[in-house]
């Protein structure tokens, strides 16, 4: 919050992601951030990546994504920030 960052990515491997998404999307929204754009990815079932992005998820990147998609993915969505 004190950044003012744009948006957040998260990587989780542990398998906590229907646990650790939702928290830090409920946090940013309780802080009145929801402009923050929320992405992230790891090793995370297809039912799962639905739920996330209907929790506020704005995009999930599975294993094998090429990091210049993610870059690419995170230029389009985030306007440039001063």
């Amino acid at each position: 919050m004190q950044e003012d960052v744009a948006c957040v990515g998260l990587s989780i491997h542990s398998g906590a992601h229907m646990t650790l998404f939702p928290r830090v999307v409920e946090l940013l929204h309780e802080r009145g951030a929801d402009d923050v754009v929320v992405f992230g990815g790891g090793i995370i079932p297809k039912p799962d990546i639905a739920a996330l992005k209907e929790l506020g998820v704005a995009e999930i990147f599975t294993p094998g994504a090429r990091t210049t998609d993610i870059v690419g993915w995170v230029r389009s969505r985030v306007a440039p920030h001063d």
